[in-house]
């Protein structure tokens, strides 16, 4: 029904996509390029962008070189900086789909609240509700670009709803409450936190104000190697016939070089760490603070980050690095493990997202009637080649289980898992199948391969416990070979892998009673 009562018409689509992010726009667009240009993408938000769009807090970037962390098809000569800010992803995301011509098929301010598949006539029938009320679209494949880092993870301490200050998560940074001569803490230590603290810190040195850090675990953390480029270059970019492609290529295969300290053997990581521990050197002179930041587990064990500014903000004067366990958040402030209640104003959880516990996948419900919640509660997240689940015909998930990586860009992966959806659908049309779903027994077979090329991880050996793995201790979140060997096992879609059931004949329309 809309708003007004209206009941609004079931809407018939060959595909619909959740999600107007990397991967949603990148299947949209990939889509149309192959012709299918039926399809709908459904976004909660009020604009495309996903990450990029919702993440604004201060200092907000990019950790992988934008020449590489954007599309192929859709080159950008005009990054201002080798690793670019928040505010530039997001408007080249804007300005790929608005010059994509696919824009007049999104669906924005409106949420996917149920979908269902039905046997009988093999369709995904989907109650999406937005502004005008709930609508119903049937459609034959669905395609789920909701991403793994999009649902805010808040820390489970006690007290924390009693607290009267202002509190938000970095993910959702509330741009009206005025810092200036705040008390302000931050919980957390991963990537968003290191890029929020020392915009923090120097925006309270300027106005009498002070930070607390807490930190549970010492992240590694490695120089920027950043720097601006200058107009001259940006022009040869973008004339220079095959330059920006150059730059491209050279930065994957030296982002590639990374895979084998990952996942074959840690040791070869020891350059990394040199630098890691020189960066926390030049950055802090107090052997006491230089000891908390040191990480006791070996680098790569838990996300490698990136920054220049964060070790001399903590060290500043107007900085405190607290390491014992938070206890609880009382009505005015946190009280640690040793008994200290620091006072605070605002307080800002930089805590992470769910993402060994997808929320998209309480609202998908398969084929023998449990929704992909339950099916993974019961045994552990785990799709074929990351991106399709036996039980749920014609599904398609983007950024799926083990496919986010530790070294590069995951529009790469976004890119390639896309192509294998491509193949899919183009094999669906020349096969004339109505329904395509992975065999039980290859499913099984690629996930029993990922685990026991997981144990020998940095990721399983190196002594830390991480977002990366599940309840289980099974990391379920990452690819444990290089990017290569991923794009190459879907660069095919394997029918002889799956389930191939034809189409059904069209229903045939009534005929009309002219005997009345």
């Amino acid at each position: 029904m809309s708003a007004t009562g209206t009941p609004i018409p079931e809407q018939h689509v060959d595909h619909l996509i959740v999600g107007a992010g990397f991967a949603g726009l990148c299947a949209a667009i990939r889509l149309q390029q192959d012709g299918e240009t039926d399809f709908l993408v459904v976004e909660k938000a009020g604009d495309v962008g996903g990450t990029w769009r919702d993440n604004t807090y201060p200092g907000a970037a990019c950790d992988v070189p934008s020449q590489l962390y954007s599309f192929s098809f859709a080159p950008n000569p005009d990054w201002s900086m080798s690793y670019s800010p928040q505010p530039e992803i997001w408007a080249y995301l804007r300005r790929v789909a608005r010059e994509s011509g696919t824009l007049d098929r999104f669906v924005f301010d409106t949420r996917l609240e149920d979908a269902r598949w039905d046997e009988t006539s093999q369709h995904w029938h989907s109650r999406l509700v937005g502004p005008d009320g709930e609508r119903t679209v049937v459609s034959t494949t669905l395609v789920v670009g909701a991403g793994g880092l999009s649902e805010p993870k808040l820390p489970a301490i006690e007290g924390i709803e009693t607290f009267q200050g202002e509190l938000f998560h970095s993910a959702r940074w509330d741009h009206d409450v005025d810092l200036a001569g705040k008390r302000v803490a931050v919980i957390g230590t991963g990537a968003s936190a290191i890029q929020i603290v020392p915009e923090l810190q120097q925006q309270l040195e300027a106005t009498g104000g002070h930070l607390d850090v807490y930190q549970r675990t010492a992240p590694w953390v490695i120089p920027r190697n950043d720097r601006r480029y200058p107009a001259w270059e940006r022009a040869a970019l973008r004339h220079v016939p095959g330059l920006q492609r150059l730059y491209r290529t050279g930065i994957y295969w030296a982002r590639e070089t990374y895979v084998p300290a990952f996942t074959i053997q840690p040791k070869i990581a020891l350059p990394a760490k040199k630098a890691a521990l020189a960066n926390i050197a030049r950055g802090i002179q107090d052997p006491g603070l230089r000891a908390k930041v040191t990480p006791h587990y070996e680098i790569g064990c838990k996300r490698i980050l990136i920054s220049n500014t964060y070790y001399p903000a903590l060290a500043a004067d107007n900085v405190d690095l607290v390491t014992d366990p938070i206890a609880e958040v009382t009505r005015t402030g946190v009280v640690t493990a040793d008994g200290v209640e620091r006072p605070v104003d605002v307080l800002v959880v930089a805590t992470g997202f769910y993402t060994t516990e997808l929320p998209i996948t309480e609202h998908v419900t398969g084929r023998d009637g449990r929704t992909l919640a339950e099916v993974w509660r019961e045994s552990g997240m785990a799709a074929y080649k990351g991106t399709t689940v036996p039980g749920f015909p014609n599904y398609f998930m983007l950024v799926g289980p083990n496919t986010g990586l530790g070294h590069s860009s995951m529009v790469f992966v976004i890119e390639s898992q896309v192509e294998y959806l491509r193949g899919a659908v183009r094999a669906m049309r020349r096969g004339e199948y109505g329904a395509v779903e992975p065999q039980r027994d290859a499913h099984d077979a690629w996930n029993a391969g990922l685990q026991r090329r997981m144990r020998r991880t940095v990721w399983s050996t190196g002594g830390c416990s991480s977002w990366y793995l599940d309840e289980h201790g099974r990391n379920t979140t990452l690819w444990p070979k290089s990017t290569v060997t991923l794009r190459r096992q879907l660069a095919r879609f394997d029918t002889e892998a799956y389930d191939l059931r034809p189409s059904l004949p069209a229903p045939t329309p009534a005929k009309e009673d002219v005997t009345a």
